[in-house]
């Protein structure tokens, strides 16, 4: 799979240990308060460079616990506080999807009106696509890449230039920005002001989100930066417009506006939440887990990531926004099992991070390291979870060091034989480096552990093309 693919996948990979393989170690109803807990997990997070950011967390209307840890860029030299504002990733697409329910209801458009209504100019495609589509991300209008928009007169371009849909409405599900510009574009021509005017107008000042802001440029009022392991500022997404950034009250305040139906109906908050098209999929409000009866919304941009867990039937919220992408998501869990009196364990330290800079300058002085770690320090670090050795096989390759991945691939398929994953990964390490009989074994091997793995199957194909097998 390619690089960017790989860094989705071992993300939801972690997502699915984290929540599947809770060591059961500390009883939450046995230790006391929960909120002294709560900061003796966060503080001890911090501390292994598990998390940097801001955390709260409310039950019953009344935060609980409010903490900054950290800085807020790469500098290190201005410590974060409740006031520093975030990129927040996909959760800023909840205000173009609830501003469209507005619209809705004050009866200025309907969720079954076709795109083509708003004469945009766009291909054929637009008189099967209604705006129902769009919140569901089930539209199969063409993908705006990430990397490629710079404004959004590029955006249009993509859109208006191509005659095709990746699949006819209503029929698949595919999560894309694409759905996200056309809300706000509708939004725009239904209204006759820019979507950014409609936010502020409906929703920021009645709120009172008093600390949010559109798209702020380096070194506004307390913007902070995104920052990597080496403390190095990271690029930031020039994308299309329509991003707001917020601090950890305003997107509380956001939540609880949700849930007590402040600016769209009970109704309309539900349509937003559950998804008809993918039920098993994330919709406009991130992903309703009817079973818990909860509500879980992450973004992800370059290294800044946040998540928010909004339990209906606990009435807990739990909020982390972070500027240095660690551990966000398996924190967000712990806090909750240990609310909820469930057991937790706090998250371990990262092999990846231990390793990464010695594996690029001497692979084989890191694997010594690995197994030293095993040896010495099992319990402190996250040994068990198989994403750690990919990811840094795919950060050599990514930084071209091809035979430093293959070998750090090798040990992940050495630690985690019954994995997949790994000998797809290894795979594409062998055939980026033109070992093709290698990598055919790797995914052959891959196929016969994951019958269901169409990557390894393509590539079967592709290599025996090559090598006219």
């Amino acid at each position: 799979m390619n690089y960017i693919a790989a860094i989705f996948l071992i993300l939801f990979s972690v997502n699915a240990f984290s929540q599947k393989n809770v060591k059961k170690t500390y009883p939450a109803h046995q230790q006391g308060n929960a909120t002294i807990l709560i900061d003796s997990l966060m503080a001890k997070s911090y501390e292994r460079g598990l998390f940097n950011g801001n955390v709260l967390v409310a039950k019953n209307k009344k935060i609980m616990y409010q903490k900054s840890f950290g800085f807020t860029d790469g500098t290190k030299k201005n410590a974060l506080n409740n006031k520093s504002i975030f990129n927040i990733g996909s959760i800023a697409k909840e205000f173009n999807a609830v501003a469209i329910m507005m619209l809705v209801e004050r009866h200025r458009i309907s969720l079954d009106d076709t795109i083509s209504k708003f004469n945009f100019g766009l291909p054929k495609w637009a008189e099967k696509v209604t705006i129902r589509h769009l919140i569901n991300y089930a539209s199969g209008i063409p993908r705006i890449d990430l990397l490629v928009p710079k404004n959004d007169e590029e955006a249009w371009k993509v859109l208006r230039g191509n005659d095709s849909l990746l699949f006819q409405p209503g029929k698949n599900y595919k999560y894309d920005n694409s759905n996200v510009f056309l809300q706000r574009r509708i939004i725009e021509k239904v209204t006759g002001i820019s979507y950014k005017e409609f936010v502020t107008k409906n929703i920021i000042k009645p709120l009172k989100m008093t600390n949010s802001v559109f798209d702020p440029k380096s070194g506004f009022k307390n913007r902070t930066s995104c920052y990597d392991m080496d403390n190095a500022q990271c690029p930031e997404m020039q994308f299309i417009s329509g991003w707001l950034w917020v601090d950890i009250n305003d997107l509380y305040k956001w939540i609880e506006a949700m849930n007590t139906n402040k600016l769209i109906s009970k109704q309309s908050f539900q349509t937003l939440l559950e998804n008809p098209y993918a039920i098993n999929e994330g919709g406009s409000l991130g992903r309703y887990i009817e079973k818990e009866d909860l509500q879980r919304h992450n973004g992800v941009s370059y290294k800044f990531e946040s998540i928010f867990l909004n339990d209906f039937k606990n009435n807990v919220i739990i909020i982390l926004l972070s500027n240095n992408f660690n551990r966000v998501w398996d924190l967000g869990y712990t806090i909750h099992n240990l609310i909820l009196g469930n057991n937790y364990e706090i998250p371990k330290k990262s092999i990846y991070q231990a390793l990464r800079k010695e594996s690029i300058s001497d692979v084989n002085t890191a694997i010594n390291s690995y197994y030293s770690l095993k040896k010495n320090s099992k319990d402190d670090y996250m040994f068990e979870n198989p994403s750690e050795l990919n990811r840094l096989g795919y950060e050599l390759l990514r930084l071209g060091k091809i035979n430093a991945s293959v070998t750090v691939f090798r040990l992940a398929t050495e630690e985690f034989p019954k994995n997949a994953n790994i000998f797809d990964s290894l795979g594409e390490a062998y055939f980026t480096d033109k070992q093709y009989v290698l990598a055919l074994n790797s995914y052959k091997k891959a196929l016969s552990l994951d019958a269901n793995s169409e990557n390894a199957k393509n590539m079967i194909e592709k290599i025996k093309s090559l090598v006219g097998n």
